[in-house]
């Protein structure tokens, strides 16, 4: 089971607290970067403005060179996560990722191959049914510099996301519950509550949490029906991968040289938001439990945790 997987390592709740805040130290240390940047060429101690968008003009950077200081902490945070993983809780970083002998790369890329296609049409759809709402921003040597920056720094940004949340602290709490429905709820909150910050909050309104917090309930079940993060790393990749690509806006948290700039003036979410949720996502579990054979539902997701039979019998 994933998240027993913690039982053969060193699993007290205080380490995953410990951990945690050297996980985020690593990531401060690789916002500096960007920090020292928007000190030096921005305005953002007179009052230059919160928003990405006002952020980006003020600092005078490129928006490529923008994107990638963005995502350069996370770099940092993944060394975080395996120094963290290896060296304080003695534990191979495999697991936290899988129960299988090795990462399985098919369904990660089924995920992600699933995930990409659902975006690319619905986003050429709303394209063909809506011009008017986008404005064509493709410009081939920013596109591919952008390109080659989120092949390699976007995998890393949701990796990060879904080692800390699905795999690191799904094992945390798990120890501390022993049961699975407390650790699966509880990063699904932290993970929401996490994106509070973003500027779609600002746009849309209060409402969005419910669409960040369902994200982090479904991506939770993947991982613990599947045993492995696998599924869920590549929904993740490929959610944020082919959006930064495709589409970019004055109110996104990534201010990108996408193909596509979506010039609407937003509004407040509605219950449209919950389309995803009540519709996407349970197709998307539909599916893998028929590709996968997925059993034992209540178990997996609500029952309890108990040690392995071989730490039952080091400890006798």
């Amino acid at each position: 089971m994933f998240i027993e997987q913690a039982y053969r390592a060193k699993h007290e709740f205080w380490r995953y607290l410990i951990g945690s805040l050297i996980i985020i130290g690593f990531s401060f240390i690789g916002q500096l970067p960007l920090t020292v940047v928007l000190l030096l060429k921005g305005d953002i101690l007179g009052g230059g403005g919160g928003s990405m968008h006002s952020l980006l003009e003020s600092s005078n950077l490129s928006t490529n060179m923008f994107t990638f200081l963005i995502l350069l902490s996370f770099v940092f945070a993944l060394v975080g996560i395996y120094l963290v993983v290896r060296f304080f809780h003695k534990q191979l970083l495999k697991a936290i990722i899988t129960t299988r002998r090795k990462i399985d790369w098919k369904r990660l890329l089924l995920s992600f191959g699933i995930v990409a296609a659902y975006i690319i049409a619905t986003t050429a759809y709303d394209y063909y049914a809506h011009p008017d709402h986008y404005r064509v921003n493709f410009e081939l040597v920013p596109f591919a510099i952008l390109f080659v920056i989120a092949v390699i720094m976007v995998p890393i940004q949701t990796s990060v996301e879904e080692l800390v949340f699905r795999g690191y602290l799904m094992q945390g709490f798990g120890m501390l519950a022993k049961n699975r429905w407390f650790p699966l709820l509880m990063t699904s909150l932290i993970f929401g509550s996490l994106h509070f910050f973003n500027p779609e909050v600002d746009q849309f309104g209060n409402m969005i949490m419910f669409y960040y917090i369902g994200t982090g309930l479904f991506l939770g079940i993947l991982s613990l029906m599947d045993e492995g993060l696998e599924l869920s790393l590549g929904f993740h990749a490929a959610n944020n991968l082919t959006t930064v690509l495709l589409v970019t806006a004055n109110w996104t948290a990534f201010q990108a040289e996408s193909v596509l700039k979506d010039i609407t003036d937003p509004k407040q979410a509605g219950w449209d938001i919950f389309v995803p949720m009540l519709v996407i996502y349970p197709i998307l579990l539909l599916i893998f439990s028929r590709v996968y054979h997925w059993k034992n539902w209540k178990t997996k997701l609500l029952g309890p945790i108990d040690p392995p039979l071989d730490n039952i019998e080091n400890a006798a």
